[in-house]
């Protein structure tokens, strides 16, 4: 058994019953595993290209890609997952925020777990990677004991909003809301109790191919 990197976050090493999938598809293969500190540039920039690759245009673009490329900070408090290729480069990621004690909760109840940040190179999008990264939230979230995962996203982001309904997310306009001016956010969220003997969101089940 590899020896945890103590440079992880303690909230992403891998605990009890979580496994962390490794993805090969005709189009794609991949492994899903917290990531590295000399990973950090990498994702920054690949996570900023991604969101400059949708097609509307995000008033303080500017202000928010610093806060996209300090993966470092994310690593530091919260957990972030990266899918690697098999020459160990990074393909996408994602934060896992494991509750609202979290510093990158958007207003989490008790209970419940966040996604954020998820983010896939645009070269490699439609290859289940986001879907991937999707499901090894999932799987943390109901390994931590979790009742509910929370998410959100932009309303111009149609492939986003597809992949999270096809993965059982439903629309939560409860939690919508705008953190700065000219940015709306509408909530998603997925109830977990009794949810984990479903078939295909099991630990470990990836199908890219329904991406």
């Amino acid at each position: 058994m590899t020896r945890p990197n103590r440079a992880f976050s303690a909230s992403c090493e891998p605990g009890p019953g979580v496994t962390l999938p490794g993805v090969s598809t005709s189009q794609s293969s991949f492994l899903i595993r917290p990531i590295r500190p000399e990973e950090y540039v990498r994702l920054g920039e690949l996570t900023v290209a991604a969101y400059h690759s949708l097609p509307a245009v995000m008033p303080h673009q500017g202000e928010y890609d610093e806060r996209l490329r300090d993966v470092a900070h994310r690593a530091g408090t919260s957990c972030v997952l990266v899918a690697v290729g098999p020459a160990g480069e990074v393909l996408g990621g994602v934060t896992y925020v494991s509750g609202p004690d979290d510093p990158y909760s958007e207003e989490l109840s008790e209970g419940e777990a966040g996604i954020r940040m998820l983010a896939v190179d645009p070269a490699y999008q439609g290859r289940g990677i986001g879907r991937g990264l999707t499901q090894a939230c999932l799987e943390r979230a109901r390994a931590d004991g979790r009742r509910r995962l929370v998410l959100h996203t932009g309303d111009g982001m149609p492939a986003a909003k597809h992949l999270y309904e096809s993965l059982g997310f439903e629309r939560k306009p409860s939690i919508d809301f705008s953190p700065v001016p000219g940015i709306d956010l509408i909530g998603y969220a997925l109830d977990l109790a009794g949810s984990a003997d479903e078939p295909g969101d099991g630990p470990g089940l990836v199908d890219p191919q329904r991406s």
